[in-house]
């Protein structure tokens, strides 16, 4: 019985059934072999190279490890590296090869993404060698590295000061640095997130309104989220969510007008009037100077029907 056809050559031809098993038998045992022959010289490799670096760890041959060292360094094997470099820079104290192997060490811990650890080898190489070779360089990878653990803008900004703090201290100790511009860069971005995390703050405060149990100014959460917004105002003057601080700051007022006692909502609803004005001043196409002007009538209609005669004098 004749089952399948094969194409050689654009000439059709059929084969027996078991002539066709013993082909595609052979064709898969040659395929098996050549994968496990490929995977046992990888693993022989892997072995060498494990076995080397071994060989290398255990050596007290400080210079033959320094070399091997350097070898990882070179192609990327960051963690072998590290853990050479953090043996030899206590052995090579004092010597010609230390402050290299302390940088090195600094840099293959960066590139290993051991963003703290790299941090303080950097100072540590910095406090060290203040005019070394590397010093500005050092200096630029302090900031760098507490840059790369600056969390998103809702969480703590601790990590996002320190590293404003070292990018300052870059530029101030090298006017012309050579990552000048890198630095400036960095700068911008950490204080947009310092910037973002006021906004967020004051969002939430607006968000929360007159729920008193989340404030803590001492009054509601209209009082919390002006003060936040002024304060940021006044903190980052050039900021490019200077609009959005605006419009909470117009929210709020008026909304403290209305939910105030009596006797606060006159003056209340005079600061919302001028602060809808001086929004519509600063931002005269912004897309809530609408809200602006509904609001200077809501203000002016509560004032034009009570007299300042109305409000409560003051000893």
């Amino acid at each position: 019985m004749l089952v399948g056809v094969f194409l050689l050559k654009k000439v059709s031809f059929a084969l027996p059934i078991k002539e066709i098993y013993v082909i595609l038998h052979d064709k898969f045992s040659y395929m098996k072999k050549t994968i496990v022959l490929a995977v046992t010289a990888l693993a022989l490799l892997f072995s060498s190279c494990a076995h080397e670096y071994n060989k290398v760890y255990m050596s007290n041959d400080t210079q033959y490890k320094y070399e091997y060292a350097k070898e990882c360094f070179a192609n990327g094997k960051w963690q072998r590296a590290v853990s050479l470099l953090t043996d030899l820079i206590v052995v090579q104290k004092g010597s010609e090869n230390a402050q290299e192997s302390l940088y090195m060490l600094a840099m293959a811990q960066y590139n290993n993404k051991d963003y703290e650890g790299a941090s303080a080898t950097f100072k540590r190489y910095y406090a060290t060698y203040p005019k070394g070779y590397f010093a500005e360089m050092a200096e630029f990878y302090v900031g760098q590295s507490l840059y790369e653990c600056t969390p998103e803008p809702r969480l703590d900004q601790s990590a996002t000061v320190a590293a404003i703090a070292a990018f300052q201290e870059y530029l101030d100790l090298y006017p012309d640095a050579i990552q000048k511009t890198a630095a400036q860069q960095r700068l911008f971005e950490l204080q947009d997130k310092l910037v973002m995390k006021e906004l967020y703050s004051a969002q939430l405060y607006y968000d929360l309104g007159p729920y008193f149990g989340n404030c803590n100014f001492g009054g509601n959460n209209y009082e919390a989220c002006i003060i936040t917004a002024q304060n940021a105002l006044k903190d980052y003057p050039y900021s490019k969510m200077r609009e959005n601080f605006a419009i909470l700051l117009m929210k709020s007022k008026y909304e403290l007008a209305l939910q105030s006692v009596e006797d606060k909502k006159y003056e209340r609803f005079q600061d919302a009037e001028d602060e809808c004005y001086g929004f519509i001043n600063e931002y005269p196409d912004s897309k809530e100077r609408a809200t602006a002007e509904k609001y200077i009538e809501k203000c002016k209609a509560y004032i034009s029907t009570h007299t300042s005669s109305e409000m409560p004098a003051f000893d």
